[in-house]
């Protein structure tokens, strides 16, 4: 919780990542792989590919290229796009978002086909003042593109908006838009090797009320608290 004490001061806008973020994807992810390793594998696989991505590629066709890497069939991206509504916010989403809403803009900024982007953002219970996906950004996260995007569109600048990362990756991209970040690494993800560190690691939201109301003060000289 927030200090009563200290006068709030939040950003005026909240961008999140949607699928790793705010929402339980892995769960999906490992039931159509058919185990928790073949998942957890294929999803680190995507994961790389969608990131290191120059441009968009169709993300059902990397889903389908990241299966098949790690010796997974082609029925698997068939069960993962059958399943898809079964997607589930992550305990504490709901409230953060909740909490937020009265104060700041809210976005999602999400590396996903249009399509599925905007399904899997309708689970969540709240509207949304922006939805990028990397379909409509003709790019991929980390690229700028996708942040820079959802940034015009709600007509503020980096220096007032926060980002809410689920996976290190993002960390490459809000360095260098400038957004301050909160990573929500809810699985415990190793960084990946080079990844500027966030603001604050937690795996849960928890504490991400009290860092937003203090985002008007001096950003902290130390970067990458865990909570």
């Amino acid at each position: 919780m927030a200090d009563p004490a200290l006068p709030s001061s939040f950003p005026k806008a909240v961008l999140f990542d949607l699928l790793t973020a705010l929402l339980d994807s892995w769960t999906v992810w490992n039931r159509a792989a058919g185990s928790e390793a073949m998942g957890r594998a294929w999803r680190s696989t995507y994961l790389r590919l969608t990131y290191a991505s120059a441009g968009y590629v169709g993300y059902e066709t990397l889903v389908e290229r990241a299966a098949a890497e790690v010796g997974l069939p082609a029925s698997a991206a068939d069960a993962l796009a059958a399943t898809w509504l079964e997607l589930t916010p992550w305990s504490g989403a709901a409230a953060a978002l909740s909490a937020l809403r009265p104060h700041c803009k809210l976005g999602i900024v999400t590396n996903c086909s249009e399509r599925l982007g905007r399904l899997a953002a309708g689970i969540l219970p709240v509207q949304w003042d922006v939805v990028v996906t990397a379909e409509r950004a003709g790019a991929y996260k980390p690229d700028p593109r996708p942040y820079a995007l959802a940034l015009t569109e709600l007509s503020v600048d980096a220096a007032d908006a926060a980002f809410v990362a689920g996976s290190s990756y993002d960390l490459f991209g809000t360095a260098k838009c400038g957004l301050r970040t909160y990573w929500h690494n809810r699985i415990g993800l190793a960084p990946v090797a080079g990844a500027p560190a966030p603001e604050i690691e937690s795996p849960t939201l928890d504490s991400l009320i009290a860092w937003a109301s203090r985002f008007g003060g001096t950003a902290p000289a130390h970067s990458g608290a865990r909570q």
